[in-house]
């Protein structure tokens, strides 16, 4: 009948490191809990005061350029100038005599005229 060897590894040692590691993870844990309640508390707190740059401080601006402060409604502000641009009749240049047409047209055009074409050299 053959048995394991019981005085290579104590057992009990080897829970306990087990146990001392689990403690440690635990305490590390709650530290790096309570250092995220000390900043939340702390940013909390220094959210009430303006940033040094914002508008309407009285302070003077950065140089140019500067961050965007709106960016959502600046692109749909420079889309909607883009759309007004591509969907209108307008004199690109008028003394050449060229005119810009909507997007539309101008595809209806190419579909009936249909595009230029180099000659085929022999």
């Amino acid at each position: 009948m053959s048995r394991h060897e019981e005085t290579d590894v104590n057992v009990n040692r080897v829970f306990a490191v087990a146990a001392g590691l689990a403690a440690l993870t635990a305490a590390a844990c709650l530290v790096v809990w309570l250092v995220f309640i000390y900043f939340d508390r702390r940013e909390s707190a220094s959210a009430a005061f303006a940033p040094p740059l914002a508008e309407g401080q009285g302070l003077r601006q950065p140089p140019e350029p500067r961050l965007q402060t709106t960016p959502r409604s600046d692109l749909r502000a420079f889309r909607t100038q883009e759309d007004a641009l591509l969907d209108s009749y307008q004199w690109a240049d008028k003394g050449a005599g060229t005119v810009r047409i909507p997007i539309s047209e101008a595809m209806k055009l190419v579909v009936q005229r249909g595009l230029p074409a180099r000659e085929a050299k022999p």
